[in-house]
């Protein structure tokens, strides 16, 4: 299972994607989680402390590993489309709670017609986690939709948006699912965060269709608090657990 989780900034895409990898975890799964966001804390949502954190670069930033396998000279004129990563996700990747965590970075310099060094490096290693049979694959990329637009994640299994309940969120939705479309990934589904009450909740239902929404996390003050806490809400949260594994097993009961 090979799932990307994208959408605007402060929507809960880390919540989800760290309680899903750690359910996934649970079982006894590999799970590789990918933090692909230039404000990366998918380290913390998992359980590592702030000072495990700041301590990890990312590959992105690790130039001499870039020159080292895609060749690239002083000025970025020549180098390797297709450079050797295989050993990348398990020789710098930190594990804790079961899930190996994998913090990739992005390229500063992006855009839809970035090509550099840094972005061959990253797309590759995403096309080897693709590859890697038996992981669970959870990758949570950065707010919005360049990653799109770079096509950076075009491998994965499926797309899954996080909204809140608004009008803003659904256009998020909408214009994911048509890049997406564009780069050849045509499951795109839905995850609602945030839903206050019933009518958060058909506010949605009326504007995404039925077979698009994995399903709904309600708006919950103990999430809120494990994020000013730097804690992992897996740990706080039955609720919340629960709603994302009743999300998980919809997905898991798709892919049989």
């Amino acid at each position: 299972m090979k799932v990307a989780i994208t959408g605007k900034g402060g929507v809960g895409k880390t919540t989800l994607s760290a309680v899903l990898a750690r359910l996934y975890a649970s079982e006894g799964r590999t799970v590789l989680a990918a933090d692909v966001d230039p404000d990366a804390n998918l380290g913390l949502a998992l359980g590592f402390s702030e000072e495990e954190v700041n301590s990890i670069t990312p590959i992105s930033k690790m130039r001499d590993l870039v020159e080292e396998r895609t060749g690239a000279d002083s000025l970025n004129r020549f180098f390797k489309l297709n450079p050797r990563v295989d050993d990348i996700p398990d020789r710098f990747s930190k594990e804790i709670n079961g899930v190996k965590l994998l913090v990739m970075g992005t390229v500063d310099t992006g855009g839809s017609g970035c090509v550099c060094p840094e972005h061959a490096m990253l797309k590759a290693i995403l096309t080897n986690l693709v590859f890697r049979k038996d992981d669970v694959v959870i990758m949570d990329m950065e707010a919005g939709i360049e990653h799109l637009a770079r096509g950076t994640a075009s491998m994965m299994d499926q797309f899954i948006v996080v909204i809140e309940p608004g009008a803003r969120s659904i256009q998020t939705y909408l214009k994911v699912k048509k890049l997406a479309a564009d780069i050849g990934v045509t499951r795109v589904r839905v995850v609602a965060n945030k839903v206050r009450n019933a009518d958060d909740e058909a506010f949605l239902r009326e504007r995404i269709p039925e077979d698009a929404l994995l399903g709904v996390i309600h708006y919950n003050a103990e999430v809120i608090d494990a994020d000013r806490r730097g804690i992992s809400p897996f740990d706080v949260s039955d609720r919340a657990v629960e709603e994302i594994r009743a999300i998980k097993e919809r997905i898991d009961n798709e892919k049989k």
